[in-house]
């Protein structure tokens, strides 16, 4: 019996298990109180990186739904058979193999994992301050760290978004999610 509990008990402490995204990923405030350990480290992101949280949710609204497996979506073989993802995408930040494996290269974060929080949160502020050095992007500016965070930084010193309007769209709309988390963090408590 003993044994059985230490298993179950160390089974836990190495997953990454997670209950889903909160119920109301409109409502940053719903969001902190229901994962108040999302909220330190997003807070200790913005100390570190200056990457302010509610840029940080903006991101992660757009990425993922704060959906911890999230996933691109699978291109249809004939229009309607399932075939490959159309990235390697994944996790909350949605970020592909290459530059996860960068990341940890560069961080020596050997063992961070897309599908953890605190990891996904920590490679958005290391990823936006690699932004702003290289392309003098406030760490406020959520549509221009979009941008960036979406093209990658070679596509956005390119300027790959201007074929894209639909991205540009997206962004432009993360300017009023980043705002709105803005507004309610101000308002509310852990």
């Amino acid at each position: 019996m003993l044994r059985r509990l230490v298993l179950v008990v160390a089974l836990a402490a190495c997953s990454s298990f997670d209950l889903g995204p909160p119920t109301n990923i409109d409502d940053a405030c719903s969001i902190i109180r229901q994962k108040p350990e999302w909220f330190f480290e997003m807070r200790n992101v913005e100390r570190r990186w200056q990457l302010p949280t509610s840029v940080q949710m903006a991101i992660l609204w757009q990425e993922s739904k704060f959906q911890q497996r999230a996933k691109t979506p699978r291109k249809k073989l004939f229009g309607f058979i399932p075939w490959k993802r159309q990235s390697s995408a994944y996790g909350y930040a949605q970020v592909i193999d290459g530059t996860w494996d960068w990341y940890r290269e560069q961080t020596g974060k050997r063992f961070a994992s897309r599908s953890d929080f605190g990891d996904a949160v920590e490679f958005m502020g290391w990823y936006s301050d690699i932004t702003t050095k290289k392309y003098g992007i406030a760490k406020s500016d959520v549509r221009n760290q979009y941008l960036a965070y979406h093209q990658g930084h070679a596509g956005f010193g390119d300027k790959s978004y201007l074929g894209e309007p639909w991205l540009i769209k997206v962004a432009d709309n993360l300017v009023d999610r980043e705002r709105m988390y803005r507004n309610q963090l101000e308002g509310c408590r852990p």
